[in-house]
């Protein structure tokens, strides 16, 4: 086969089979906030997703951000297949295992926690990535900060992308 000009002979092939497309893609977007006081991960209501994969082979890739409020405390947050942790640090001691940490004193601040993620499920049943939360000491909050003041401080919103890609 020809290579058209621009491209590298790799590029083509991909091109022609089709590998690395997104085939599908599902998201999730959470408006209301969420609060806990767990010091075990608990889902956080409202942040997850189902896609059913087409082909046992196909990957997928998950994208995650969640703004979170606390003061006084910290925020560990872990993505899960199922009921199967993914995404997660090496074992340490008894550290809480996931893919963002937050610690903060500052009341009147909400922080980011995100990740990207390529997965690779080998299935074609429905399949649930959700979020999971867990604190040490006090009140966390998803989707607004720990002081909350009307007219002060602001809302936001959290979203959880999955793309099946092709193997």
């Amino acid at each position: 086969m020809p290579v058209p000009s621009g491209y590298v002979s790799g590029q083509v092939v991909q091109a022609v089979v089709g590998v690395g497309k997104v085939l599908q893609v599902v998201s999730t977007t959470k408006t209301d906030t969420f609060s806990t006081t767990s010091t075990s991960f608990v889902d956080v209501t409202g942040l997850s997703v189902s896609i059913t994969p087409t082909s046992t082979t196909s990957k997928i890739f998950v994208q995650v951000t969640a703004p979170v409020g606390q003061s006084a405390s910290i925020v560990s947050m872990r993505l899960l297949r199922g009921s199967t942790a993914i995404d997660v640090a090496d074992a340490s001691g008894t550290r809480p295992l996931g893919f963002a940490y937050s610690d903060s004193s500052a009341s009147s601040q909400s922080f980011v926690l995100a990740t990207n993620f390529l997965d690779s499920p080998a299935t074609t049943s429905a399949t649930i990535y959700k979020i999971q939360v867990l604190t040490n000491t006090s009140t966390i909050y998803v989707n607004r900060t720990f002081r909350d003041t009307d007219g002060l401080d602001g809302r936001m919103t959290s979203t959880i992308t999955v793309m099946e890609i092709s193997a």
